[in-house]
């Protein structure tokens, strides 16, 4: 029995020209909770009929770094947590899916909060993160915890600042 790979977005927006050209896909809705319990639930869920053999995540992030730029796709390739005042692990994602495919690579820190203040841009980027988004470190431990293959995908919308406005976009969220 084969399986399939499972498309993820953490909202609507984010999925919506899938959703309009009838592509399968899981919106999780924001945030580590969501997040986790949307995966699982889905991952779970088709454990019997079909399992589902990688899950691959689109979507937005906000750029920290002061490299990172708002036009380019990064494959992440790790994750960490900057709102959680335990030490966590950083989740290694296997990069690259193929050098001539990804030209650039990112470290994500993921947390509930929709960063937005150029003293928490700094803070954050001190871990080594390049993006920042509200759902990545979930999906990765998610799918490490499941054994399923993951890859993320992000593009900036935004450079998570004073500037960056709930409204305006969906990146650091």
């Amino acid at each position: 029995m084969t399986g399939s790979s499972l498309l993820v977005f953490a909202h609507d927006d984010e999925a919506a020209a899938f959703a309009e050209a009838g592509v399968p896909h899981l919106v999780t809705g924001v945030g580590k909770i969501n997040a986790t319990l949307e995966l699982t639930r889905a991952l779970l869920a088709a454990a019997g009929a079909r399992p589902i053999d990688a899950v691959v995540v689109l979507g937005t992030a906000g750029a920290i770094a002061d490299a990172a730029r708002l036009d380019t796709v990064y494959q992440i390739e790790s994750a960490v947590q900057h709102d959680y005042s335990l030490p966590s692990p950083r989740l290694e994602l296997p990069v690259p899916l193929g050098a001539e495919l990804v030209a650039e690579t990112a470290v994500i820190a993921t947390g509930d909060v929709f960063v937005q203040d150029d003293a928490q841009r700094v803070a954050i980027a001190a871990s080594g993160a390049a993006l920042v988004d509200m759902e990545s470190y979930a999906y990765a431990a998610v799918c490490a915890r499941l054994g399923v293959p993951l890859r993320i995908f992000k593009t900036p919308s935004d450079f998570a600042d004073s500037s960056t406005t709930q409204g305006s976009g969906t990146a650091s969220s």
